[in-house]
């Protein structure tokens, strides 16, 4: 998004009970399975989810305690959690069938660290990293917007909130922005997707629908009458797995920067964090926030590279996008690089990834959250490089 003129651009987002994200949050709560009962464990888990039937394959190494029943179970407690008890797809009754099988030798001996070797990456892969100072959390405007309208309508859901009455798991927004001077002003279109209960007046949910976004959207923000959607095709009574197959790993623009970064190309859904398509993207995030944060520019794209079996990462890449202040990028990449331990174990222990932190991470995006205190997750959006970056650059 290199445009500091005046402009669109628009950011979807999906949510849990989108059926991809019913995919992501069951394999991601494989892998926390996996690494509450063993730390070093390697889950690599794709989930397919359709009518009242859930699928698990991959491959995984860890302990025997877990077993593919507890693995059913706890996918089961993951559907009830989002909040799916209707007749085509129910915690209750779904078929889960797990096809998890032991993990690869050759790419074992590829990771594994013995003797001199270090622990390898565990594939090859280009991962980005980027920080905006377009919102407080230092994402881009569109895509968190986008999110945090479908996180509100989620909470009025759980709650027992009067706005969130009849609405049901699955749902998407959309959000255009104006931007002037390359600044986001004001929305010019929100779209929204909400699965029902039978029977709900479009109306009525319209109106519920545009409360929730003047709450979200900055004062004098919401768009026109016309050009806010909701459910644009009418009734969305079928919906979630029943209504469309998921599968794990299909929503990665949602699930980074909307499309307004570059993008690697790997999910990371029941991934384990030697795959450096996730470890990797967050440690980028990580680096990018940490420079925006410390005022040494206003956006940050910074990609990382590796390949399989190799410890060290062969490229780090900084772009400042125009925005540096005083700031040589090659130079920041050099103080980057020898700030933080980029190799793989170097990233797990310095993010602290070896725990059971990720199924939050599958709906709403994995970036520009607020971590939660008791589970210590989201530790890439922590801001403690700030001094060390500003003490390199003399400021």
């Amino acid at each position: 998004m290199r445009n500091y003129g005046d402009f669109l651009f628009t950011s979807e987002s999906v949510s849990e009970g989108h059926p991809d994200k019913v995919a992501d949050r069951i394999s991601d709560t494989v892998l926390d399975t996996f690494l509450s009962a063993d730390p070093e464990a390697r889950v690599a888990c794709e989930t397919m989810c359709t009518t009242n039937r859930v699928v698990l394959a991959g491959e995984v190494r860890g302990p025997a305690s877990v077993t593919s029943d507890m693995l059913v179970e706890r996918a089961r407690d993951a559907i009830r959690d989002i909040g799916y008890d209707q007749e085509g797809f129910s915690w209750k009754t779904a078929d889960i069938t797990s096809f998890l099988h032991a993990q690869s030798v050759d790419i074992a001996k590829g990771v594994d660290s013995e003797g001199n070797k270090d622990e390898g990456a565990g594939d090859q892969g280009i991962m980005f990293g980027f920080a905006t100072r377009e919102t407080e959390r230092l994402m881009p405007a569109p895509l968190f917007y986008a999110q945090s309208i479908l996180e509100k309508i989620r909470d009025y859901r759980k709650n027992g909130d009067a706005r969130g009455d009849g609405l049901l798991p699955d749902a998407k927004s959309q959000v255009t922005l104006r931007y002037v001077e390359g600044k986001p002003v004001a929305a010019t279109s929100v779209v929204i997707s909400t699965q029902h209960v039978e029977g709900m007046r479009q109306n009525t949910i319209r109106e519920m629908l545009r409360t929730v976004v003047r709450e979200v959207l900055p004062e004098g923000w919401m768009c026109k009458e016309e050009e806010f959607y909701v459910n644009p095709t009418g009734n969305f009574v079928i919906g979630g797995p029943d209504g469309d197959a998921g599968l794990t790993g299909r929503k990665i623009i949602v699930d980074t920067y909307g499309g307004a970064a570059p993008h690697g190309g790997g999910a990371f859904s029941g991934k384990d964090p030697t795959k450096v398509d996730r470890s990797a993207a967050y440690a980028a995030r990580y680096l990018a926030k940490n420079v925006v944060a410390a005022d040494l520019a206003d956006r940050c794209t910074i990609q990382l590279s590796y390949a399989i079996g190799v410890s060290k990462p062969l490229s780090v890449y900084v772009d400042l996008d125009g925005t540096g202040k005083d700031v040589d990028e090659a130079r920041l990449g050099d103080v980057l690089y020898q700030m933080v331990n980029l190799s793989p174990r170097g990233i797990r222990e310095h993010l602290r990834l070896n725990r059971p932190i990720y199924a939050p991470t599958s709906a709403y995006g994995h970036f520009g959250r607020i971590p939660d205190p008791a589970l210590d997750n989201f530790t890439w959006e922590q801001t403690d490089l700030v001094d060390d970056l500003r003490r390199a650059f003399n400021r």
